[in-house]
């Protein structure tokens, strides 16, 4: 390959890649290609595209950037997975195809720099909370202890209110109130 072509696929790369901080690598070799597209166009419908990538080109293209962590496992035949909502949405999308795609190997995934080595990398990743998810764990745990607190206030305030009603019926009706001993 001329260094002409070389230099065009590296701008493509780093054109393409632009704003892509998080990512997994798969290895699509020996998919069939009926499987290779029924994959490729159910990931689509999630916003999640894959691109197949020359290594050594990929490293150039990742240096100096958040996707450089993958650069170790840029080995063999490699695609890049990314977009959708979140990558850990792209991981349990790529997760489940793996399972129905036996050919298709996870090879790993970087999340905020951190990277996910192989296909136990991409499971754990894929158990994490999504962005929406974590949001509305945290609203929870904050919320929790006012939640708490507003019931532990309001217990012995109606036990006291339902108390008083009480007297109040009592005395209304005539009755006399004996101390309660």
């Amino acid at each position: 390959m001329s260094k002409t072509v070389k230099e065009f696929m590296m701008r493509d790369y780093k054109s393409l890649f632009e704003g892509v901080e998080d990512a997994l690598l798969v290895s699509v070799r020996g998919v069939e290609a009926n499987d290779n597209n029924r994959m490729r166009l159910g990931l689509q419908e999630k916003g999640i595209r894959i691109t197949v990538v020359r290594n050594n080109l990929a490293k150039r293209a990742f240096a100096d950037s958040s996707l450089e962590g993958l650069n170790d496992l840029l080995d063999g035949p490699t695609a890049l997975a990314y977009g959708g909502e979140t990558v850990v949405d792209a991981a349990r999308e790529l997760v489940k195809w793996a399972k129905e795609v036996q050919q298709l190997e996870l090879k790993g995934a970087i999340l905020d720099g951190e990277l996910f080595e192989g296909a136990a990398g991409v499971q754990r990743l894929s158990d994490f909370p999504t962005r929406d998810e974590a949001q509305a764990q945290v609203v929870t745990l904050v919320l929790s202890p006012a939640r708490n607190l507003v019931g532990g206030i309001l217990g012995p305030g109606s036990s006291l209110a339902s108390i008083v009603k009480s007297i109040e019926e009592k005395l209304e009706k005539g009755e006399t109130i004996s101390k309660a001993g």
